[in-house]
């Protein structure tokens, strides 16, 4: 029952994080339709995440009112679904989609908030900045008219707690390096249904949970 687990997980992480931060909880709403969406912002959902532009579109006028990340790998052709549509854009990998979201939200004569995406374990499979190179990307994207840079997300390896604690923690030191000196930070998003009590335990204020609150979705009845 969608409203059963959303309550319990609200209620389990209204302690806070380790630093006793508030948890942002983003639904993580790919392949998920609009009707179970708004039962869970009619519970106490405020913000979700779709992973595919299309959906975001399709389902933008259908949504009650709620915070609206996008938080898939982008393709510069679809940025016209997301730019102006998200409320942030989380997963932002590459300066070159930073300077393309920029040209957009200039056109559109709008501020779009962003995340930086980190991969903090080199993982190939996955997208985002290596650590190595985020710095540099960071005080790029920091400048670029038309864009606010308000946190990082990273999408962690499926590994062992103490390699998702570790990895974490890093995470929060790379954080609060830039949040000590730019007041637009306010987010590292890092946690899924599988990982997000360790994340949460090592710093984490923002967590993105589809199975935990939606079920298990039957993805051999999506189309594409």
């Amino acid at each position: 029952m969608i409203e059963e687990d959303l309550f319990k997980i609200l209620k389990e992480i209204s302690v806070g994080n380790d630093r006793g931060e508030k948890i942002t909880l983003v639904g993580a709403t790919k392949f998920v339709p609009a009707e179970k969406i708004n039962r869970a912002i009619k519970a106490g959902l405020d913000h979700i995440g779709e992973n595919h532009a299309q959906e975001l579109r399709d389902k933008y006028d259908l949504y009650l009112p709620v915070y609206k990340h996008f938080i898939g790998r982008i393709q510069k052709n679809k940025l016209k679904y997301i730019v102006g549509k998200a409320d942030c854009i989380d997963s932002v990998d590459t300066v070159e989609i930073a300077e393309e979201i920029s040209s957009k939200a200039l056109k559109l004569g709008i501020t779009q908030d962003i995340m930086l995406e980190i991969n903090p374990s080199d993982d190939e499979a996955k997208g985002g900045f290596p650590v190595s190179g985020f710095f540099e990307a960071y005080e790029k994207a920091k400048t670029l008219a038309g864009v606010r840079v308000v946190g990082i997300m990273s999408m962690l390896p499926e590994t062992d707690p103490s390699s998702v604690a570790k990895l974490t923690s890093h995470l929060r030191s790379i954080y609060d390096e830039i949040k000590a000196k730019d007041e637009n930070i306010k987010w590292l998003s890092a946690g899924i249904s599988g990982d997000y009590r360790t994340t949460i335990k090592h710093g984490s204020n923002m967590i993105r949970l589809g199975t935990a609150i939606f079920g298990e979705r039957d993805y051999s009845k999506v189309k594409g």
